[in-house]
């Protein structure tokens, strides 16, 4: 998938805009999201089956930081439910969303804004709508704001820096499967593994097998924090969606990397 690049003066005044809140603390959303958030007409925010009854991550988020915001905010779906590739489901969702920012368009809003957890770069819904929209109205404009993510704050929180000197990082979700996250655990120095709750036996094999360090991180940055060391970790244990996995390499010189 390519993209135009964006060049506001030149298209509609109609702007389509992602903003990544971050990993949950609403601390931790810059001030550049929390103006667009205040300033746009309607504000889109993400949810699944599994929270159609109260708000979703995202909007838990914004309306900390922003509680005048809560009567621009409309929910549309997004599906987890499928294992992988792009079923009917999946698709459908992407269509619902793209009528919802279309709609508002359609009914005078200028901006139109999507608030995603973490960045909107990263395995973000932001990417479907975006596409969806672009392909029926392709005279919007599209910037972003980015967040900060989840393997940002689990390093944070647990000491541990991402990389140092000339180290490389990977990120990786654990729906690629095992045989891929094993080759890239075998050539990178520091990896976070996202999607890996459900699979996280499966990923600690994985590390296991190498005889690699790491931790995980479920809800880092909230008051339901939990970060665990890989040894704590029971072989067919499994976490939330919303959960983490680093490994870094070991580190015993000051400046080894370098």
């Amino acid at each position: 998938m390519t993209y135009a690049p964006v060049h506001p003066d030149h298209k509609s005044g109609r702007t389509l805009i992602g903003v990544g809140v971050g990993p949950g603390d609403p601390e931790l959303v810059t001030l550049r999201t929390l103006r667009i958030l205040r300033e746009a007409d309607v504000i889109l925010v993400p949810y699944t089956e599994a929270t159609t009854d109260g708000p979703g991550r995202a909007e838990t988020i914004i309306t900390a930081v922003a509680p005048e915001i809560v009567e621009r905010i409309k929910r549309i779906p997004f599906s987890m439910r499928e294992k992988s590739g792009v079923g009917e489901k999946r698709r459908a969702s992407w269509q619902v969303s793209a009528d919802a920012a279309i709609t508002a368009f359609d009914e005078g809003a200028r901006t139109v804004a999507l608030a995603t957890v973490g960045d909107p770069t990263v395995f973000s819904t932001f990417t479907y709508l975006r596409a969806n929209v672009e392909e029926r109205l392709p005279d919007v404009s599209v910037e972003l704001s980015p967040g900060i993510t989840a393997m940002q704050a689990l390093s944070a929180a647990s000491g541990r820096p991402l990389v140092e000197g000339k180290e490389i990082l990977a990120l990786v979700p654990a729906t690629v499967g095992m045989e891929k996250l094993g080759q890239v655990l075998d050539l990178v120095d520091s990896v976070a593994i996202y999607k890996g709750g459900r699979k996280l036996p499966d990923v600690v094999e994985q590390l296991r097998q190498r005889d690699r360090q790491a931790v995980i991180g479920t809800d880092v940055t909230l008051e339901s924090e939990q970060i665990v060391t890989l040894g704590e970790v029971a072989d067919t244990q499994a976490l939330p969606y919303f959960s983490t996995v680093l490994t870094t390499p070991e580190r015993t010189i000051t400046g080894g990397k370098l």
